[in-house]
């Protein structure tokens, strides 16, 4: 039987996982849902429901009857989870997700120091903390360790650094995973997505879509515009550039809580409405804006009703605000000079090649599309997995030409006149929404 490197990723409502043969044929796609996530509060989870939806994962593969070389996790950051010290496994109560008010506006490094504040006077002791990847290599039996990309910054007290792809242990039989298999660290998801995307030539860009989306685009490391701050790519000598939006996939949830539909029903609602929605403008502030106006006040509102606007046009609308905040993203970056010709949307709204084709024509740029875009962060840690056991390179490699990256389908775009009216429409109005924050009531 062929062996695999398993890469998970520990998302918001349930563990995915992917099976990579050394060959890059994929031998197992799996999902389990986290038990109970349903009615946790927001921004808190229970660390024992995902230690159980990695065990599912696990004994999934032992079915299968697949050897396992390696094991390489990541997950959504940040989370932070309790510990009394950094040695130990338990967790002290609920864990802060990167939902959870706690430092909401700060940087990763603030976030999570924030989040530890925040459970320590819950727990009324100081504790320990570590993030969601970290703690469940431990509880397969890994060190104390903090597996970041190349270049983030080290959260202190929450372990010690190491890199993407790095052996930081052998299992010690827990979860039924043979004992010493090596357990290999991986990073948070957008990380881990755009290395499986294939975020190393410049002019590609990458949605990690989600709950929460985002666009990052990759350039020449020394053609990066100065007054815009960069990260490493999986490429030497590449960079990202561009930054995290918050209104996504969760917009949609929204609307299919207060309507009653279902996504899948939203979705063939929306496909049946024009472009431009009917003149609706939805501006997906919700839960305030990241990139790029890094303003958390904002909310989400609704501009053009009528009469005539239902639960389709909405839906519509919902979708063509995640690709108008994209493209503010992109306008901002190609207005210091950063082009973009194609992007790969990835995560769970990339299921819908509807809101893939609407990003195409909105952006104006080609979209790849994954085979399963919602197992890209996955498929990044199984990656990182097989970097470390050296089936190929690891992060920082010369080109792409090594890694088993995942297949796409590319969508043209269709630019409409209704979608360039409507995005100046959701550019004006934002900014007046953002003036209207410090005037008085």
């Amino acid at each position: 039987m062929t062996a695999v490197v398993v890469g998970v990723d520990l998302g918001t409502g349930g563990a995915r996982a992917v099976a990579l043969a050394r060959s890059g044929s994929v031998k197992l796609w799996m999902y389990e849902p986290f038990t109970g996530a349903g009615s946790w509060p927001p921004g808190r989870a229970d660390p024992a429901a995902w230690l159980d939806g990695l065990g599912r994962l696990l004994a999934r593969v032992d079915e299968a009857g697949l050897p396992v070389a390696a094991v390489g996790v990541g997950g959504q950051s940040p989370t932070t989870v309790p510990l009394t010290d950094d040695q130990s496994r338990d967790p002290v109560g609920w864990a802060a997700t990167c939902r959870h008010p706690a430092g909401i506006g700060l940087d990763r490094t603030g976030q999570h120091l924030a989040q530890l504040e925040f459970l320590s006077h819950e727990a009324g002791r100081p504790l320990a903390g570590a993030q969601i990847w970290d703690w469940a290599l431990r509880c397969l039996g890994a060190s104390d360790i903090q597996g970041l990309w190349p270049d983030e910054e080290t959260v202190p007290g929450y372990g010690e650094r190491v890199e993407v792809g790095t052996i930081i242990g052998h299992c010690d039989g827990s979860l039924g995973l043979r004992a010493g298999t090596p357990l290999v660290s991986a990073s948070n998801d957008a990380y881990m997505s755009f290395w499986a995307g294939g975020l190393g030539t410049p002019g590609r860009g990458h949605d990690p879509g989600g709950r929460t989306g985002g666009l990052g685009v990759a350039v020449e490391a020394v053609q990066r515009p100065a007054e815009i701050p960069g990260y490493f790519s999986p490429v030497a000598g590449v960079e990202v550039v561009g930054g995290p939006t918050n209104g996504h996939g969760q917009l949609l949830e929204w609307w299919s809580g207060v309507s009653g539909r279902s996504i899948e029903e939203l979705l063939t609602l929306a496909e049946g409405v024009d472009p431009g929605a009917g003149g609706l403008v939805v501006l997906p502030y919700h839960d305030g804006e990241r990139a790029p106006r890094w303003e958390s006040r904002l909310r989400g509102e609704m501009h053009g009703l009528t009469f005539d606007t239902g639960v389709a046009e909405i839906a519509r609308a919902m979708l063509e605000a995640a690709g108008y905040g994209l493209r503010h993203v992109h306008d901002e970056l190609r207005s210091a000079g950063v082009e973009m010709d194609v992007m790969c949307c990835g995560g769970s709204p990339a299921l819908s090649r509807l809101w893939c084709s609407i990003k195409a024509s909105v952006l104006e740029v080609a979209v790849d599309m994954p085979e399963r875009p919602e197992q890209l962060s996955a498929h990044g840690c199984a990656l990182a997995a097989g970097a470390a056991l050296e089936w190929w390179e690891g992060v920082g490699a010369a080109s792409m030409d090594s890694w088993p990256l995942a297949a796409m389908t590319r969508i043209e775009p269709e630019p409409d006149e209704a979608y360039r009216a409507s995005y100046e429409r959701f550019v004006a109005l934002g900014d007046a929404a953002v003036a209207r924050l410090d005037q008085p009531v």
